[in-house]
């Protein structure tokens, strides 16, 4: 993108170093060898760099990171009140966020001055605590290795596995015992440690306590490696349970936990957490699955990011007068590394802090900073003296936004935090970006998503040469809601064409009788009445579906319908022609958005001088949709007997002896006493006899 644009990123994230909101550390990352750069997660594929197929390491580099977490809460909060997005996407998102409410504790390691500290939610599992795992990065484990081959080969083979969470959670679990003794906090019980592949270093404190008795996880490493698994929690209801034969994670009664017994969880919880917090062992706290985002990456393209290492001054951002800093573009790219680290005209700067020769840092800003606000930048893009005007102030938020649904954790996240630091910032007051979300489905083929590298992809383009684009666009709005995945289908294109084929003859056969007359709502017969109604019932249809639903596939439908009623109308007459003008203007103006080119030329085909475009959505006339007659069923007791046509402004006395009278219903009433008649208004009416 453009120097113009990536200025203010980078001059916000100068402005995010100076509150605190971001910092550099060390991280265990996905890494791969031959590209020389960070993957994400979504990058890594059966193990593999997605573009270089080499097989991705974990390896621990200084990273930058956005504090997402400072707004955990808020993102997590303001999800209750965003009526606009699907439930689905807000419940993944509540699941990424992830608050939880644990106790944070410290195990004294045998021989260690430091503690190994722990988060729990499950506190009251403590005196189930048989082993205890730490990740392959962790120092007890680098420790242990410098004596052990074996350990230090395992921590070799965990370092190839990528960080990916979703590989974690389905990999084998590994691991190898450290000889190394933990010390239970409240028995005094040596527990062994042992280094995991389930564990990060990234995630927490790089440790976890193990409680086999009632962790999923734990039980089948517990029984793959013969550790003891001890049963701490009972079933509430007194039932009798195996853990040597099934885990048991619900929450119940304590037992075999000392003067804990008998406990439920939320005694449990808070007695044990009160005896760590008086002891000053540990503490109440809230954690959240959310972590920082981390920004950094070790390749050429995206924007540089602003920081100045000195030697004395250590990082510094770079000064707002001498942003932005502009990606070199007369560079040599090898397709391995950054070439950026090769360029000295590029890296070697004076510190603005102290005027010493220092260096610019060479790694560059992941995309997803750049597609974190780029709408609000819409609303002023030539604005050179603030990364948002008073412009934004009128366009924000979005009003609809349509993306994937593989962008609810990633960049509409993303996007809901960088608003929230512009709005801090002072540049706005919205805190949420996009009022309404729609997320649409994927494409399919033969049952599989199109895909160049499956051979499943259709040419749009020799499909508009031969059916035109019209045709298109209408088969994938009416195939499939918009939110479910659509079957692409040769036969549902050709049935698309066809359509409109029938609504061009349709209009261009009713223009061919002549200029039309006024329409006179008083003066219309039963059969123009019905037709008028359907075109203002269709009206108020699709303006729903399409204003408030976002459902185009009902919408298509209903236009579908209309025609239908059009074409089986016949009244030449002056009335007859001018309700059928009215509801062929209205199937051209709502099927507009979707078939744009047919609609224009069939606008002017009903006799418009100016463009379709410039034309008003119609509205519906509520006088319309009113009937002068209504049917309604007829019952004796309670049996369906009849149906008869009322007027709709009849009162019960009317409605009673119409259905009475009915020749059927007689049949049934005929020489019995008639006890009571319920009328339910525009409904039944039901005789008991």
């Amino acid at each position: 993108c453009r120097p113009e644009y990536y200025r203010w990123e980078q001059w916000l994230f100068t402005r995010m170093f100076e509150k605190g909101l971001v910092y550099r550390k060390n991280s265990v990352v996905n890494w791969d060898p031959v590209d020389q750069t960070v993957l994400a997660n979504e990058q890594v594929i059966d193990g593999r760099g997605w573009r270089s197929d080499a097989l991705v390491e974990r390896r621990e580099i200084p990273q930058w990171f956005m504090k997402t977490t400072a707004y955990a809460d808020e993102l997590l909060d303001e999800l209750d009140r965003m009526p606009g997005w699907p439930d689905s996407v807000k419940t993944m998102q509540r699941n990424w966020i992830g608050r939880s409410e644990g106790v944070e504790l410290s195990f004294d390691v045998d021989g260690e001055d430091e503690p190994l500290t722990v988060y729990t939610t499950r506190p009251d599992t403590l005196m189930g605590v048989t082993y205890m795992a730490v990740a392959a990065e962790h120092p007890l484990a680098a420790k242990a290795a410098q004596d052990n081959p074996d350990v230090a080969a395992f921590i070799k083979e965990c370092v190839k596995t990528d960080a990916a969470e979703a590989t974690l959670e389905t990999m084998e679990k590994k691991g190898m015992p450290l000889g190394i003794y933990a010390i239970h906090p409240l028995t005094g019980d040596k527990v062994p440690l042992w280094v995991a592949n389930f564990v990060l270093m990234s995630y927490g404190t790089g440790a976890v306590m193990a409680v086999p008795g009632h962790d999923e996880r734990d039980w089948e490493f517990a029984k793959k490696h013969g550790v003891e698994i001890r049963q701490v929690i009972a079933p509430a209801d007194g039932s009798e349970i195996d853990i040597q034969e099934a885990v048991f994670i619900d929450k119940g009664v304590l037992v075999n936990s000392g003067e804990y017994d008998g406990m439920d969880y939320e005694t449990a919880f808070n007695a044990i957490a009160d005896h760590f917090e008086k002891t000053g062992r540990g503490r109440r706290t809230v954690n959240y699955r959310l972590r920082d985002w981390g920004v950094s990456r070790q390749r050429y393209w995206g924007a540089p990011i602003p920081i100045i290492y000195c030697d004395d001054c250590d990082a510094v951002p770079v000064p707002a007068e001498d942003l932005p800093v502009v990606l070199p573009e007369d560079v040599k790219v090898t397709g391995t590394g950054s070439p950026l680290k090769d360029m000295p005209e590029f890296v070697n700067v004076v510190c603005p802090k102290c005027g010493k020769d220092a260096r610019r840092e060479t790694d560059t800003f992941d995309t997803f900073v750049e597609s974190s606000w780029y709408f609000a930048r819409y609303a002023c893009p030539d604005s050179d003296t603030a990364m948002l005007d008073e412009r934004a102030a009128y366009w924000t938020p979005v009003d609809q936004y349509t993306g994937g649904i593989e962008h609810a954790i990633l960049h509409l996240l993303y996007s809901r935090f960088f608003q929230r630091v512009m709005r801090d910032e002072g540049l706005t007051d919205v805190s949420e970006p996009f009022a309404n979300l729609l997320t649409q489905g994927m494409v399919l083929k033969d049952g599989a998503k199109m895909s160049k590298n499956k051979g499943n992809t259709v040419d749009p383009q020799e499909l508009i040469a031969r059916y035109g684009a019209d045709t298109v666009r209408l088969f994938m709005m009416f195939a499939a809601p918009p939110e479910q995945s659509l079957e692409w289908s040769d036969d549902g294109v050709q049935g698309s064409y066809r359509f409109l084929k029938r609504f061009w003859y349709a209009v261009v056969e009713h223009a061919a009788g002549g200029p039309v007359g006024n329409l006179d709502p008083a003066a219309l017969n039963d059969e123009q009445k019905a037709l008028r109604r359907k075109t203002h019932q269709t009206i108020a249809k699709i303006s729903d579906d399409i204003g408030r639903r976002s459902s185009f596939n009902t919408a298509v439908a209903a236009a579908m319908e209309l025609l239908n009623a059009v074409n089986k109308f016949e009244d030449a007459s002056e009335g007859g022609r001018a309700v059928e003008h009215e509801a062929l203007e209205a199937v051209v103006l709502m099927l507009s958005p979707m078939t744009p080119h047919i609609c224009h030329a069939l606008w002017k085909e009903l006799g418009h001088a100016t463009a379709l475009i410039d034309r008003r959505w119609p509205e519906f006339d509520e006088a319309a949709l009113e009937l002068d007659m209504i049917e309604l069923v007829v019952q004796v007791n309670g049996k369906l007997r009849g149906r008869v046509s009322v007027p709709a402004d009849a009162g019960k006395d009317v409605i009673e002896e119409l259905a009475i009278a009915d020749e059927n219903v007689q049949r049934f009433v005929d020489g019995k006493a008639i006890r009571k008649v319920i009328v339910v208004p525009g409904r039944l009416v039901n005789v008991v006899v």
